[in-house]
């Protein structure tokens, strides 16, 4: 037998080092040598698409600015403070739908240019960075981070799933259990991570069941997008909504009456939605075949102790948790702000003796990129409010929807439930989409005898869909990624779930605005 010898010259074995290079680095950067360029990059329809949006951006804010320059005394045309803050606004929102940029640096650029073009005080910029609001955020991550970091979600999870006695019931049952992780965690991407071990535990006792670990992998990011609505501190652009709300001179929500609204649809969206991805993507056969999960395998695949009694820091955690949400839900009874119950509950959390975790680890799980956010979204409300660039929207968009009545309410109520579900498609940030879509809802609704309120609870509803692909929203894009989940879905896979999942959502969004919220406290008209 001959030995195999390498022939390949040391010319050939550079060229084809040249050409590796070449696929991943452009030759600029590897100090190559540049030979002419066959043809220029092209523009693909996307990018064209957004420059045909910047440029009307573009052309809608000039004439904006030109009118009010021109404006006569009695004249509809707007006032420049009025022209300068909804072009800045215009901009903010094609900057999130059509850049990579950061959303907390888009609201910052749009918040300074106001300060800078006099629209916007600098004194009010700065206010909102101490509302009432992002402390409420900020203590609720840090009760969030001691429960996480505690262990009991984990434990309190396997415990329910023990009782499958089949997929059915297995699905049923996490979707229990993720939706209760709504009042642990404020932020879907926290509840998303909480789900991943569960995820790997639950699959590795599934062996040779493709398609229900599949079904599982759709199933526990379309929950946790879908349950959020039952908290106020569910998603990130819940504070967002609430705080636009407050800025335009709404009553706003509190934490018992976001739950009161809010929990029958997540209740409700997120069941419907695991019979939903059963009967998509399972077979009848799958679905009677038994199977029993154990705690202890679920512990042992996430590697910590789900059984046996209680540590000393999961009691804690209880009891903080426990106490915290009892104070929040009988806010009516002690008087005692959302706020200062989070604060309280924070500063327990991280006490030595009593509390589950340090300060320095504690105050690294606040999202402040979030809270950042926060603040200048609700400086960019402030100067809609205050310049009178939200009523001035109002009277000239709606006029001629003006004399339909109530037909006309409903017709605006409808688009923007039509709008919020469909704007993942475009914003991928949650919190951006309120940020965009809300102000506007809330100027517009008031014209045409529609509840603000109502209107922007249904929009931030709807826009709980956002599945149609993996980087509409992290905990979709975190179960799609094999290197963190593995036997997952793929995108068709999501598309597939979308195209029934959407309808559905809208469906079910519809229904509760024009019938049930009404019933239980929230008029939709005026």
């Amino acid at each position: 037998m001959s030995d195999h010898t390498d022939t390949t010259s040391p010319a050939a074995e550079t060229t084809t080092v040249e050409r590796t290079r070449f696929a991943t680095m452009p030759p600029e950067r590897q100090g190559l040598p540049v030979g002419r360029r066959s043809e220029r990059p092209r523009l693909g329809r996307a990018s064209i698409l957004r420059l045909v949006a910047l440029g009307l951006v573009l052309v809608a804010g000039a004439g904006m600015v030109l009118a009010a320059l021109t404006r006569s005394s009695g004249d509809s045309a707007p006032t420049l403070p009025i022209a300068v803050t909804l072009t800045v606004f215009l901009l903010a929102v094609w900057a999130w739908t059509s850049t990579r940029l950061d959303d907390t640096l888009v609201a910052f650029l749009a918040a300074i240019a106001l300060i800078v073009t006099g629209v916007l005080p600098a004194s009010d910029f700065f206010a909102s960075l101490g509302d009432e609001t992002i402390w409420l955020l900020i203590g609720a991550s840090v009760i969030a981070s001691a429960v996480s970091s505690s262990g009991l979600a984990l434990r309190g999870a396997s415990h329910l799933l023990r009782f499958a006695r089949g997929p059915r019931s297995l699905f049923h049952l996490t979707t229990v259990a993720l939706t209760l992780t709504a009042f642990a965690v404020p932020a879907t991407s926290g509840r998303a991570a909480l789900a991943v071990p569960v995820y790997t535990a639950v699959s590795v006792a599934l062996p040779g069941r493709e398609r229900v670990v599949r079904a599982l992998a759709l199933l526990m990011p379309t929950v946790v997008l879908l349950s959020a609505v039952g908290s106020l501190l569910g998603a990130g652009a819940h504070v967002v909504t609430d705080q636009l709300l407050r800025a335009a001179g709404e009553a706003g929500f509190t934490f018992l009456s976001w739950l009161w609204l809010g929990l029958p649809l997540a209740i409700f969206s997120s069941h419907l939605a695991c019979e939903i991805i059963l009967w998509r993507f399972t077979r009848r056969a799958d679905r009677a075949t038994p199977l029993r999960m154990d705690a202890a395998e679920i512990g042992r695949s996430a590697s910590t102790a789900v059984t046996g009694p209680l540590s000393i820091l999961e009691r804690r955690a209880a009891v903080l948790l426990g106490g915290v949400i009892l104070l929040w839900a009988t806010e009516p009874l002690h008087h005692l702000s959302p706020a200062l119950v989070a604060l309280l509950g924070a500063v327990a959390a991280v006490t030595p003796g009593i509390g589950c975790l340090t300060f320095p680890a504690a105050i690294k799980r606040v999202p402040w990129s979030l809270l950042l956010f926060l603040a200048a979204t609700l400086a960019l409300a402030s100067a809609l409010t205050t310049t009178g660039a939200a009523a001035w929207l109002s009277s000239s968009a709606l006029a001629p929807l003006r004399g339909l009545g109530a037909a006309g309410a409903v017709a605006f109520v409808l688009v923007v439930i039509a709008i919020s579900t469909a704007a993942h498609l475009l914003i991928p940030s949650r919190s951006a989409r309120s940020a965009a879509i809300i102000p506007v809802v809330i100027a517009l609704a008031p014209a045409l005898g529609v509840s603000p309120m109502a209107a922007a609870f249904a929009s931030t509803a709807a826009a709980g869909f956002c599945h149609t692909l993996p980087s509409s929203a992290k905990p979709v894009a975190m179960f799609a990624d094999p290197d963190i989940v593995s036997g997952g879905f793929t995108p068709p896979d999501l598309r597939r779930l979308s195209a029934l999942l959407a309808p559905a959502m809208f469906a079910l969004v519809a229904v509760f605005a024009l019938w049930i919220w009404p019933l239980m406290g929230l008029p939709l008209l005026l």
